[in-house]
């Protein structure tokens, strides 16, 4: 059955939240969307200064969720994000304070300046969706999404995402510079102050919940399913390619293009959700061969290739 009309109406006003805050960016909103209703994890490499902080906090506000943002630099810890054990005198015990991990949706910015050690501190966080500390394990918050950034340019003071971790972000987005007639709508509504700063809720965490547990009746067709597995298994042939997508990688990518379709008014996925997420899901899993990155390949350029060798199924029946 289709999307309700509650469901449609807080998802178009998350949208306009969004919207007013991001000017010209509504694919960009819709990628975001997709990852937070599908219960993944979201990485976005650009430039300073497009919006990347204010895109999260903007998501935050609008679903009412519990927001902490962690500024990385390579003096942080891991401790500094997932918590730690202090000694409490007058109970004569350790007690466990909790880090900024313990939310409903955590910026990690900047988080290639952080160090392999407290990068690898966020893999638990990011699978499991709990905290290990002194032997003793802590849940996170449901829904929990990491949104974490990353200059692309800036390579001083910074430390290499290891494959391991980025294969645990469900889409990795670009949002880019704004065209000139927005740039100068922005200016305008820059200045009456912050636009995040006058959102209002639309939504709530609850209902963020029950949209996630929604997405797992939205059908994918054999059909459907078999295009999907298709592009990652070629995704490990492809003769550019040394490491290609993983299986955690395919059962993000069934998620998404189901989160994509809920998005978009739909209980059942077509072929074009699959082509038009493709990038965005696999693109940063896909570790190419040094000769192919030395003649300025991508895992994006060894997608396209791949989706133009498949034939696209026409019929999609449940």
């Amino acid at each position: 059955m289709p999307v309700n009309e509650p469901i449609t109406t807080a998802l178009s006003a998350i949208r306009d939240n969004l919207q007013n805050c991001i000017l010209g960016k509504s694919f960009e909103i819709e990628l975001l969307l997709t990852t937070l209703l599908a219960g993944g994890h979201v990485l976005i490499e650009d430039v300073p200064g497009t919006g990347k902080t204010q895109l999260i906090k903007a998501l935050s506000k609008s679903i009412n969720g519990e927001y902490r943002r962690i500024q990385c630099n390579p003096d942080i810890l891991p401790s500094d994000i997932t918590g730690v054990s202090v000694f409490h005198p007058h109970e004569e015990r350790f007690v466990f304070r909790p880090g900024p991990v313990m939310t409903n949706i955590l910026l990690v910015d900047e988080i290639n300046r952080a160090t392999t050690k407290t990068q690898s501190a966020l893999l638990e966080v990011m699978e499991e969706r709990s905290v290990t500390a002194d032997g003793v394990t802590y849940d996170l918050p449901h829904p929990f999404m990491l949104c974490a950034t990353q200059n692309p340019i800036d390579f001083e003071g910074t430390y290499h995402l290891p494959e391991a971790q980025l294969d645990r972000f469900m889409m990795k987005i670009q949002i880019g510079y704004p065209d000139a007639e927005t740039e100068k709508n922005m200016l305008y509504s820059h200045q009456q102050g912050q636009p995040v700063d006058q959102l209002r809720p639309v939504t709530t965490m609850e209902e963020i919940g029950q949209m996630q547990q929604q997405i797992r009746d939205v059908h994918a067709s054999e059909i459907v399913t078999d295009y999907l597995l298709e592009i990652v298994r070629r995704s490990r042939e492809h003769a550019d390619v040394l490491l290609g997508a993983s299986p955690r990688a395919s059962i993000a990518f069934l998620t998404a293009v189901k989160a994509f379709a809920f998005l978009q008014g739909r209980d059942f996925v077509l072929p074009d959700d699959i082509k038009i997420l493709a990038p965005y899901v696999l693109g940063h899993r896909i570790l190419l061969r040094p000769e192919s990155r030395l003649g300025n390949m991508n895992g994006n350029q060894v997608l396209f290739q791949i989706l133009r060798q498949i034939q696209v199924p026409v019929a999609v029946g449940r």
